[in-house]
């Protein structure tokens, strides 16, 4: 029997490889002889670069790079097993928890060691990456990112900009001919599930500024902000894609990342069951084990186990789908492809006891499962 076994890391506990050893850990139970398969993955969010490096054999990396308030983080980025893809999660580098709660000033923040982490990628030879942009901090339209790798923005003096988004508000010109040169054999693909346009009441500034410490007055000026930022692309650069769906994400990085960069948006799914070749391993699969921390309504909405079950039912295969806490609403993941969905909690518990204990959790649920199809198949 061919099992494989495709789950998400849990946020702040397991990594997507830990918690697939542990299903395979209560699958082995039952069926000691089993072919499986472990494939880590992810959404293109928190848990991206681990899960890539773990399933490809890639190569974990850390580089210490300017961090949201211009201080030095060191971030961790990643190279898969081809030797020439890097994978970036740019929360690493500019991320919402690398400024306390109250520092947060989206006026200020840089996505400036995002794009350091980029160079590092280009230095050790990439010419592939995979960029995932959640949890930003910052609201500077990829600006920060861009400069990082020699694009200029200049006011009215012909000097340069300040790190942050407010500082858009005076950008008089856009000079990119001192970027590095070897952007241009460079392919980007942006994992992101996110669709808001750089403005308006649907983009960056309104929809994430406040979590990242904007006032209402604040919103107002950085989405002024960004608008101008665009208007001078359109201008300076020939480009427009403010209204382009995902030009919005993490602070208008999304759009950042569009133009200085060509890189192509695609949802962080697809990104990761490409990139860990998953369809090629579901192929013979009769049973398909994913999990995830909290199922849920929104887990239909391309997150991890929706994903691999949408490929698993290509070929046939039995999803059930593991997780730390399931909600009311998840009903709607079986008419994604998920056959089963299962808590991991034996009853009631706290939080802290379901961490400490997650992967004998995971292993007993997955145990329990098996049982029930060993017990069905001997009728």
């Amino acid at each position: 029997m061919k099992i494989v076994i495709a789950p998400q890391g849990f946020k702040g506990n397991l990594t997507a490889l830990e918690v697939a050893r542990a299903i395979e850990e209560g699958v082995r139970r039952i069926v000691p002889d089993a072919e499986t398969v472990l494939k880590p993955m992810a959404d293109g969010g928190e848990g991206t670069v681990q899960a890539l490096v773990d399933a490809t054999g890639g190569e974990l990396m850390t580089t210490e790079v300017t961090g949201p308030l211009e201080e030095r983080v060191n971030a961790h980025w990643g190279i898969l097993s081809d030797k020439t893809t890097a994978v970036i999660e740019m929360a690493s580098a500019s991320g919402l928890p690398l400024v306390p709660p109250e520092k947060r000033n989206p006026f200020i923040t840089t996505t400036c060691g995002t794009g350091e982490l980029i160079r590092a990628a280009l230095d050790r030879g990439c010419r592939k990456l995979i960029i995932g942009i959640g949890g930003s901090a910052t609201n500077d339209g990829g600006a920060g990112m861009a400069q990082a790798l020699g694009a200029r923005f200049l006011d009215t003096d012909n000097k340069e900009l300040p790190f942050g988004g407010a500082a858009l508000a005076k950008l008089e010109r856009i000079d990119i001919s001192g970027m590095d040169p070897r952007l241009a054999d460079f392919e980007v693909t942006l994992a992101s599930d996110v669709n808001n346009p750089l403005c308006g009441p649907r983009g960056a500034s309104a929809i994430y500024g406040p979590q990242k410490g904007a006032t209402p007055e604040m919103v107002k000026q950085l989405d002024a902000a960004l608008s101008h930022y665009a208007d001078v692309i359109k201008r300076d650069l020939d480009i427009d894609l403010r209204d382009v769906p995902g030009a919005g994400a993490a602070g208008g990085l999304g759009l950042g990342l569009m133009v200085f960069l060509k890189a192509r948006a695609v949802p962080g799914i697809d990104v990761v069951i490409k990139a860990t070749n998953l369809v090629a391993d579901l192929k013979g699969a009769e049973i398909v084990f994913t999990a995830e921390g909290r199922i849920d309504c929104q887990s239909a909405m391309g997150k991890v186990p929706t994903g691999v079950a949408l490929a698993a039912k290509k070929f046939g295969a039995t999803v059930i789908a593991l997780a730390g806490e399931v909600a009311d609403d998840c009903r709607v993941v079986f008419d994604q492809g998920i056959d089963a969905v299962l808590s991991i909690a034996p009853g009631p518990i706290t939080l802290d006891q379901s961490m400490a204990e997650a992967e004998k959790l995971l292993a007993n649920a997955a145990e329990c499962a098996m049982r029930f199809i060993a017990s069905r198949a001997k009728q």
